[in-house]
Protein backbone atom coordinates (compact mmCIF):
# COMPACT_ATOMS: atom_id res chain seq x y z
CA UNK A 1 0.00 0.00 0.00
CA UNK A 2 1.30 3.25 -0.77
CA UNK A 3 0.51 6.66 1.41
CA UNK A 4 0.02 10.07 -0.01
CA UNK A 5 -1.04 13.43 1.59
CA UNK A 6 -3.90 15.62 0.89
CA UNK A 7 -1.52 18.08 -0.84
CA UNK A 8 -1.70 20.03 -4.04
CA UNK A 9 2.55 19.80 -3.88
CA UNK A 10 4.12 17.18 -6.08
CA UNK A 11 4.95 14.05 -4.02
CA UNK A 12 7.21 11.10 -4.92
CA UNK A 13 6.08 7.67 -5.53
CA UNK A 14 7.93 4.72 -5.88
CA UNK A 15 7.56 1.19 -6.98
CA UNK A 16 8.90 -1.82 -8.50
CA UNK A 17 6.96 -2.20 -11.87
CA UNK A 18 6.94 -5.62 -13.97
CA UNK A 19 9.25 -3.67 -16.61
CA UNK A 20 10.94 -0.55 -15.97
CA UNK A 21 9.05 1.72 -18.83
CA UNK A 22 6.03 3.56 -17.70
CA UNK A 23 4.06 6.84 -19.16
CA UNK A 24 1.26 7.32 -17.06
CA UNK A 25 -1.30 6.25 -14.19
CA UNK A 26 -4.44 6.19 -13.13
CA UNK A 27 -5.96 6.63 -10.14
CA UNK A 28 -9.45 5.49 -9.37
CA UNK A 29 -11.21 6.59 -6.83
CA UNK A 30 -13.21 3.47 -4.65
CA UNK A 31 -16.01 5.41 -3.44
CA UNK A 32 -17.22 7.53 -6.27
CA UNK A 33 -15.57 4.83 -9.09
CA UNK A 34 -14.03 8.35 -10.66
CA UNK A 35 -10.88 8.18 -12.54
CA UNK A 36 -8.04 10.19 -13.01
CA UNK A 37 -4.79 9.78 -15.33
CA UNK A 38 -1.77 11.54 -14.45
CA UNK A 39 0.97 11.49 -16.92
CA UNK A 40 4.50 12.52 -16.16
CA UNK A 41 8.42 11.46 -16.42
CA UNK A 42 9.27 7.77 -14.12
CA UNK A 43 13.08 7.19 -13.56
CA UNK A 44 14.83 4.21 -13.30
CA UNK A 45 16.71 4.27 -9.46
CA UNK A 46 18.39 0.63 -8.92
CA UNK A 47 15.31 -1.33 -8.71
CA UNK A 48 12.18 1.45 -8.45
CA UNK A 49 10.66 3.12 -10.68
CA UNK A 50 10.04 6.89 -9.27
CA UNK A 51 7.81 10.04 -10.49
CA UNK A 52 7.38 12.99 -8.79
CA UNK A 53 3.19 13.77 -9.08
CA UNK A 54 1.16 16.40 -8.17
CA UNK A 55 -2.03 14.20 -7.39
CA UNK A 56 -5.27 15.70 -6.16
CA UNK A 57 -6.71 12.97 -3.46
CA UNK A 58 -9.17 13.49 -0.53
CA UNK A 59 -8.59 12.69 2.97
CA UNK A 60 -9.22 9.25 4.26
CA UNK A 61 -10.04 7.57 0.78
CA UNK A 62 -8.73 4.38 -0.82
CA UNK A 63 -7.56 5.01 -4.86
CA UNK A 64 -6.79 2.39 -6.65
CA UNK A 65 -3.66 2.71 -8.56
CA UNK A 66 -2.44 1.42 -12.34
CA UNK A 67 0.44 2.29 -13.66
CA UNK A 68 0.46 2.00 -17.83
CA UNK A 69 3.64 1.57 -19.95
CA UNK A 70 1.89 2.86 -23.28
CA UNK A 71 -1.26 0.19 -23.02
CA UNK A 72 0.55 -2.47 -20.78
CA UNK A 73 -0.15 -2.75 -17.00
CA UNK A 74 3.06 -2.68 -15.30
CA UNK A 75 2.13 -2.46 -11.72
CA UNK A 76 -1.15 -2.18 -10.01
CA UNK A 77 -1.33 -1.09 -6.05
CA UNK A 78 -3.68 0.48 -3.14
CA UNK A 79 -3.26 4.43 -2.20
CA UNK A 80 -4.75 6.04 1.00
CA UNK A 81 -4.33 9.24 1.41
CA UNK A 82 -3.90 10.25 4.77
CA UNK A 83 -1.66 13.60 6.56
CA UNK A 84 -1.02 11.67 9.39
CA UNK A 85 2.09 9.52 9.35
CA UNK A 86 1.74 5.81 8.03
CA UNK A 87 3.22 4.49 11.69
CA UNK A 88 1.13 6.55 13.61
CA UNK A 89 -1.92 6.43 12.06
CA UNK A 90 -5.11 5.92 14.09
CA UNK A 91 -8.70 5.69 12.51
CA UNK A 92 -10.24 6.80 15.77
CA UNK A 93 -7.31 9.78 16.52
CA UNK A 94 -9.12 12.64 18.13
CA UNK A 95 -12.06 10.71 18.10
CA UNK A 96 -11.93 7.98 20.35
CA UNK A 97 -10.45 8.10 24.40
CA UNK A 98 -10.08 4.39 25.71
CA UNK A 99 -10.66 3.48 29.30
CA UNK A 100 -7.34 2.78 31.66
CA UNK A 101 -7.36 -0.45 33.55
CA UNK A 102 -5.13 -2.35 35.67
CA UNK A 103 -6.77 -5.85 34.47
CA UNK A 104 -6.80 -7.01 38.12
CA UNK A 105 -9.26 -10.50 38.39
CA UNK A 106 -8.97 -13.11 40.93
CA UNK A 107 -9.59 -16.74 40.32
CA UNK A 108 -11.34 -18.65 42.96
Amino acid sequence: MIFLKPTTNSQNIQFIPRVYSATRLVLRNEITNQETEITGTFTQIEYYLTASLIFDLKEGQFYNLTVYNVNDIVYKDKVFCTSQTPLSYSINKDEYVSNSTNNDFIIL
